[in-house]
């Protein structure tokens, strides 16, 4: 997540999400996703 952010332009990721499913017995899927955005300094 955090390499794809990057190659967006990104410097922060923020509603970071994970979640996994089981699918069958011993076969389980991973899920992780947020908002990659460009975070700056307020002046």
């Amino acid at each position: 997540m955090i390499r794809h952010a990057r190659q967006k332009g990104a410097n922060a990721i923020i509603n970071v999400r994970y979640d996994t499913n089981e699918i069958m017995q011993g076969l389980t899927e991973v899920l992780a996703y947020g908002t990659a955005v460009v975070v700056e300094r307020a002046s």
